[in-house]
């Protein structure tokens, strides 16, 4: 008999078809560029000419370093990735819990330290432009800026629409003596534009409170209680982005000579001073609310005392004919005024001196 040898086995099934790779958007890596708003290299107060990536840009501070010469580099990113973010750090040695807040924001104002690097966070806030608080729906959106200041660097990350940073560095870079001071003057610039920021802010806040102060104490205007309290709510959005930084200067002016030097700390002190004005502007602004809520409480109570008052004043002229009207109108065959011939035109005088009596009476006592 034949012998049949066995088939190889890629006979015996169909060969599997090759799958094209599955891509993972979380595996695509966005550029650092895209997230980077500017990156410049300063020596001697000065800003070297030419675009620098992160690594470049900390090469280049290395190198001028060796040649001693005293620079630093100043990073910028708005919202960063985790990746951008990460890469970043990998460059200018940066703690991963800082590099976490970060990249998630929602911080509280805070600073910490790392070894030599300090990590600041500044709120921001932006006045919303609006015809009247009635038709306004929010008053202060916030932001956040993360500051990473080391002996040679500054990476500053932005998150939010408002807040943008490039009028600190047109004002810095005319300004050389300042930045001779290193990269710690660049942070106390930073924080001074935030706070002066602070300050413009609470005088606008102000001018809205004066109209609904003036709203709530005018005896003919009605009193719209959900503004104030729109108000309120947004001052209490002001006090959280503002208290915390306070202590956050404090400890930045006291806690850390070794490497900010007398010079920026003395910058520093001017800041912290312009914070704790904006925080005692936030806290009467605050207090004043309540005030207003209260006073609207009081104004609302009267008004519907009055309006309880007119109301039981027609009521009380009305119970008389009405009464009158119920008495005659159950036709008893025993009662002599339903056969008397001016017995309506009497009755229907009775009703009308009565309530004529009532009227006057509650006029006089300013019921009506």
């Amino acid at each position: 008999m034949p012998s049949f040898r066995a088939l190889p086995p890629s006979l015996l099934r169909p060969a599997a078809r090759t799958k094209p790779p599955v891509t993972d958007a979380k595996s695509i890596h966005v550029p650092v560029a895209r997230a980077m708003v500017d990156c410049g290299v300063y020596c001697e107060g000065q800003r070297l000419p030419g675009k620098y990536t992160h690594a470049a840009a900390q090469a280049k501070v290395r190198e001028l370093e060796s040649a001693g010469k005293k620079a630093f580099a100043w990073v910028g990113l708005h919202e960063p990735d985790e990746h951008q973010m990460q890469s970043v750090a990998d460059v200018f040695g940066l703690h991963e819990l800082a590099v976490e807040d970060a990249v998630h924001a929602h911080q509280r104002p805070k600073l910490e330290r790392y070894d030599k690097t300090l990590f600041l966070v500044i709120k921001t806030v932006n006045y919303v432009e609006h015809a009247s608080v009635a038709n306004a729906r929010e008053i202060v959106e916030t932001g956040e800026i993360m500051i990473f200041v080391g002996p040679d660097f500054v990476v500053t990350v932005r998150h939010g629409e408002h807040g943008g940073l490039a009028s600190v560095r047109r004002r810095l870079d005319a300004s050389p003596a300042i930045l001779t001071l290193g990269p710690f003057a660049v942070m106390h610039a930073i924080a001074d534009h935030v706070v002066d920021h602070y300050l413009h802010v609470t005088d606008l806040m102000e001018t809205d409170i004066d109209v609904m102060e003036e709203n709530v104490f005018s005896p003919d205007t009605p009193t719209n209680i959900e503004c104030i309290y729109l108000l309120k709510r947004e001052v209490v959005e002001l006090r959280r982005a503002v208290g915390p930084l306070t202590l956050a200067l404090q400890r930045l002016l006291t806690d850390h000579n070794d490497v900010i030097s007398v010079e920026v700390r003395r910058y520093m002190r001017d800041v912290n001073d312009h914070t704790i004005q904006a925080s005692e502007r936030i806290s009467s602004y605050d207090e004043m609310l309540s005030s207003l809520v209260q006073a609207a409480l009081g104004k609302v109570a009267m008004q519907q005392n009055v309006d309880m008052r007119k109301i039981s004043a027609w009521v009380a002229i009305a119970a008389v004919p009405t009464a009158l009207a119920g008495i005659y109108g159950m036709n008893f065959d025993n009662m002599p005024e339903l056969h008397w011939v001016w017995g309506y035109p009497a009755v229907l005088t009775l009703m009308l001196t009565v309530c004529v009596v009532l009227h006057r009476t509650f006029r006089k006592n300013d019921w009506l």
